[in-house]
């Protein structure tokens, strides 16, 4: 199968699942060849959920789904010690984080200790418990699912849990039609039909190929300058972090490799650049006071950062 196909044929899978929604089913594979964690925040009842299992299904991932309620322990998620009076000694029983892809729903709900339990995890691959580190399955996605700020019962993420996440995405209500098809029973938001048709060794064949995508220094230069612009905003108190500069150039390598390439162009980066950088960014008080979005800071920064004038053709940058 070659590569446009096999990109085409496992979208086509996630469609059956999830109608209507092609950017957030591109990003969330671009995001899992880039080798990175998808945070979804959204209203109930959008197809958060079923977005991650349908791709779990598709790309033949051995997939687990934890329900983050406050009572949940970091050993409910990352497996425990449990001595043998028989054999005398402690053995380990692994937790739901050993597999694939890992879904934690509504993972703002549990306590702060609990979310702090998967960034070892999340960044290094690896689980620890009592000082023997075991490494998780490759591949591994942590997808997330998170209500607003501001619902009931939830617990905010701190930044640096936040900037473990490679990708911030929202799905969003359906469109008219969409939803007309689910009331009529015609699409529904169910994955019983969604089959396997990408194995993990086709997986981790593309996610090298996705390493392997050529990115020019002028955009590495344009990637810094738009992480800068926004440390040096009037409305952003913490800006990008080196991590959310990294991020996106991987992220916008995955994202020209879905669209037929094996180079960057700057409109990837454009693409990509709001989902890498929507939670990375901490308004101040300023923004708040005028009522400023995430958003729209990230497109005035857009706007306002100049492009490399041509692929082809060199740009001054002063570097």
């Amino acid at each position: 199968m070659g590569n446009e196909q096999a990109i085409e044929t496992v979208v086509s899978e996630v469609r059956k699942a999830l109608k209507g929604k092609d950017d957030c089913i591109y990003k969330t594979f671009a995001a899992i060849l880039a080798g990175g964690h998808i945070l979804i925040e959204d209203v109930p009842g959008v197809g958060k959920t079923t977005l991650a299992v349908a791709f779990s299904k598709a790309l033949s991932l051995q997939n687990q789904r934890m329900q983050f309620t406050p009572d949940v322990m970091p050993a409910d998620i990352l497996g425990f010690n449990l001595y043998q009076k028989e054999t005398g000694k402690f053995v380990y029983y692994q937790g739901p984080i050993m597999c694939n892809l890992f879904l934690a729903d509504e993972i703002n709900r549990t306590s702060p200790k609990t979310q702090s339990a998967l960034l070892e995890v999340m960044e290094e691959g690896v689980v620890t418990v009592e000082g023997t580190s075991r490494k998780v399955p490759e591949p591994f996605v942590v997808m997330a699912t998170q209500n607003p700020k501001g619902s009931a019962g939830t617990q905010l993420l701190p930044e640096s849990q936040l900037d473990r996440f490679m990708i911030r995405m929202s799905i969003g209500y359906p469109g008219l039609k969409d939803e007309v098809k689910i009331l009529k029973g015609k699409t529904g938001t169910s994955n019983e039909q969604v089959q396997p048709v990408l194995d993990q060794t086709e997986l981790l064949k593309m996610k090298q190929e996705v390493e392997a995508v050529y990115v020019d220094e002028r955009i590495l230069v344009y990637i810094t300058l738009l992480s800068q612009a926004t440390r040096d905003n009037s409305y952003v108190q913490l800006g990008l972090s080196p991590r959310g500069s990294i991020a996106c150039a991987k992220m916008a390598k995955a994202w020209a490799y879905l669209q037929g390439r094996d180079y960057v162009l700057p409109e990837d980066v454009v693409t990509v650049f709001p989902d890498i950088a929507r939670h990375r960014i901490v308004l101040n008080t300023k923004a708040r006071v005028a009522h400023v979005s995430e958003e729209s800071v990230l497109e005035e920064i857009i706007s306002q950062v100049q492009q490399p004038a041509s692929y082809m053709q060199k740009a001054d940058y002063g570097v």
